[in-house]
């Protein structure tokens, strides 16, 4: 048994799991990384407390709300023992709302009760970071009702991941530089895409060939769906570069030498050997190590702003 499991019961591990925060943690720092590179320095001490809370919120309601919207879909193609897996959204326990450990009532009151957190903490900042938390919370429900419908949700979800960072930059400025949001929208629009929505389909293509879903490796087959990480990846790699060149934050050439290091290590490389093998433990690697790259970037802020 690990500390973890001594710290924290059970029962909250299962609601964890039902809003995967092992994972989104790590989603976490994006908003976290977007308002620091806009800025250029730490917002007010208030900005920062009520952003922390925020966003934890926001992240574990709209996680949440993936799961009860999928309750159905998951019950029928959940495996029947509560199991742990491999990859960062089921470090605990892959869809533990479809396995029977929590209640649906219960699921319903804990997104209910985050959310309810989610809109006075965005009020707070800034009355706009409520449509966007609303429009994310909205486009997430929509998302998953598009599962047997159409491979192009994967669009959809690239608007949702957007949410949380473009939030942040209304939050630390109420008339943000429409280029730079632009950018950052874009730019996590193609990460997600590349990094996480489409490995993550292409590691499930036999369970949701068997559910008849419609997701973009099973509709457009594998090598398309290799190719168009491929060009997210490379095309996000790029925007950043450009982000990072005019943020107000002083980078210096260590900086980007160790940003491309990161992507290469992070994102390039694994989509290379996804592109190269085809098989569905490379999709999972490149899924888990893309998802460090928002707190890799993060890391990369914090290390000029500190020295």
């Amino acid at each position: 048994m690990s500390i973890y499991d001594t710290v924290v019961p059970e029962k909250l591990q299962f609601f964890f799991a039902l809003s995967r925060t092992h994972h989104g943690v790590l989603d976490m720092m994006a908003p976290v990384f977007a308002a620091l590179v806009y800025l250029g320095r730490f917002p007010d001490q208030g900005i920062v407390m009520a952003g922390v809370i925020t966003v934890f919120a926001g992240y574990t309601a709209v996680y949440a709300l993936n799961d009860i919207a999928g309750y159905t879909d998951d019950k029928k193609n959940i495996r029947q023992t509560v199991k742990r897996g491999t990859d960062l959204d089921s470090i605990l326990i892959r869809h533990p709302l479809a396995q029977g450990v929590i209640s649906l009532k219960s699921a319903v009151l804990w997104a209910g009760f985050w959310s309810v957190v989610a809109l006075l903490g965005a009020y707070y900042l800034n009355p706009a970071c409520v449509l966007v938390f609303l429009c994310g919370a909205l486009l997430e429900i929509v998302y998953c009702f598009l599962l047997k419908i159409s491979y192009l949700r994967v669009i959809i979800n690239g608007f949702v991941k957007a949410a949380g960072p473009v939030a942040a930059v209304f939050a630390v400025d109420r008339t943000p530089d429409v280029l730079f949001l632009s950018l950052v929208f874009v730019f996590f629009f193609l990460w997600e895409a590349g990094g996480q929505n489409i490995p993550n389909d292409y590691t499930d293509i036999e369970e949701d060939r068997q559910l008849n879903a419609k997701t973009l490796p099973l509709v457009l087959g594998r090598d398309i769906a290799c190719s168009l990480i491929m060009v997210s990846l490379v095309a996000a790699c790029s925007i950043m570069a450009v982000l990072l060149a005019i943020s107000p934050v002083d980078f210096g050439w260590v900086s980007y030498l160790l940003f491309v290091a990161g992507s290469l290590f992070l994102l390039i490389l694994p989509a290379h050997r996804l592109r190269k093998t085809g098989v569905n433990q490379a999709a999972m690697v490149l899924f888990n190590k893309a998802s460090y790259y928002p707190f890799f970037l993060l890391c990369v802020v914090l290390v000029n702003l500190f020295l």
